[in-house]
């Protein structure tokens, strides 16, 4: 944990004791594990936002990739389309 050992954890501990004293001790470890629990849903929620990102990002790029086929396939399409119109409209001139 933290590259602490055992013997390290055990020093930290009884400085502690001294310190804050083996009343406050308690609530003091309490508030550091619900500050560590809060610190730990934070970081698990950014990373889930990363994650949504990341897949946003994929399908917009899908999207547009699909977009600009369209477009490309689309425009294709017109060209004949616009020269069969222009001989309609010649026919119709001649039969008036």
């Amino acid at each position: 944990m933290f590259g602490i050992g055992m013997p390290e954890m055990i020093v930290i501990l009884a400085v502690a004791l001294i310190v804050i004293g083996p009343k406050k001790l308690p609530d003091l470890a309490k508030s550091l594990g619900r500050a560590m629990n809060e610190f730990r849903r934070a970081t698990n929620e950014i990373k889930s936002s990363l994650e949504v990102d990341e897949e946003i990002k994929d399908i917009k790029k899908d999207f547009y990739g699909i977009n600009d086929e369209f477009k490309y396939h689309g425009s294709k399409k017109e060209s004949p389309a616009s020269s069969k119109e222009e001989p309609e409209k010649n026919e119709s001139a001649k039969d008036e």
